[in-house]
């Protein structure tokens, strides 16, 4: 089993960027494919990006296109979430998960799981 640690969390004005840190540990960094969802304030956990074992593919939220960047480097163990043009509704506890096989967006495919970050954006 992987274990996650996320990083990066934190107050930022909206129309800002941010960047999250998941750092994994236990098996290989190259044998998870990787994925990192939000859950808002009395709101139900969802999917935001996912990125293959390689980092050659990648999957996102129609929320969060255009503006959310998913990448990782196997060499540091780590994988990213690059957030820029960001938004009130954005604010959210983020979790960063991870799962053998190919990549999803399905939230039952993870099995090892942060303890989140919280992101807060002002409006």
């Amino acid at each position: 089993q992987a274990q996650l640690v996320e990083s990066g969390g934190g107050l930022v004005q909206a129309g800002g960027s941010l960047r999250l840190s998941c750092a994994a540990s236990g098996g290989t960094s190259s044998g998870y494919a990787m994925g990192w969802f939000r859950q808002a304030p009395g709101k139900e956990r969802d999917f935001v990006a996912a990125i293959s074992r390689r980092g050659d593919s990648t999957s996102y939220a129609d929320s969060v296109k255009g503006r959310f960047t998913i990448s990782r480097d196997n060499a540091k163990n780590t994988v990213y979430l690059q957030m820029n043009s960001l938004k009130p509704e954005d604010t959210a506890v983020y979790y960063c998960a991870a799962r053998t096989g190919y990549y999803s967006r399905y939230e039952a495919d993870f099995g090892s799981w942060g303890q989140g970050t919280q992101v807060t954006v002002s409006s």
